[in-house]
């Protein structure tokens, strides 16, 4: 396989592979560092990449793979989701605090949650994969997906609830 046909087939998944990094390294520069591992593993295996019928969910289970190795040879605890792509150019000061509180609120929220409903609401309701593909990278089958899904989404709604109710106190 010739580099460029390898970066036509990589490339529209990167930014994919990145979020989720992100998502589960929480630094921007571990996120680059192992999209980048991840895209020369498979450059490695270019040869063999063709064969897979969703090239997309292979990248996506390569990256979630190498991410949880990196975070069990630090041993890292503090895993977070953040997601902090609003971003709005007329938005007054008080509005920006207001939802950068509200997402701040939702990561912790989301940080609790176990690691594999993070993972599931990360893939489903962040990346918009479909539950086939939700499958197939997370080796589970979809009763379990949907399962997982609905328990993360109800804890963060619970939590999400009792947060604005003390608030009206």
């Amino acid at each position: 396989m010739k580099e460029s046909t390898f970066l036509n087939i990589i490339d529209p998944v990167k930014d994919k592979m990145y979020r989720m990094a992100l998502r589960l390294l929480t630094s921007k520069e571990a996120a680059e560092d192992a999209t980048q591992e991840v895209i020369l593993k498979l450059w490695k295996r270019k040869d063999k990449i063709k064969h897979y019928a969703n090239i997309e969910a292979f990248a996506m289970t390569v990256t979630k793979n190498y991410c949880l190795d990196q975070l069990k040879l630090k041993q890292n605890n503090n895993l977070r989701i953040v997601h902090q792509n609003y971003e709005s150019h007329h938005a007054s000061l008080q509005t920006e605090i207001e939802v950068n509180d509200e997402m701040q609120w939702l990561g912790r929220i989301v940080a609790r949650l176990p690691e594999q409903q993070k993972m599931i609401f990360q893939l489903r309701d962040i990346e918009q994969y479909d539950y086939d593909e939700i499958a197939k990278i997370m080796d589970m089958n979809q009763t379990a997906i949907r399962v997982a899904l609905s328990r993360a989404r109800k804890a963060i709604r619970e939590n999400l609830i009792k947060k604005h109710n003390y608030g009206i106190r």
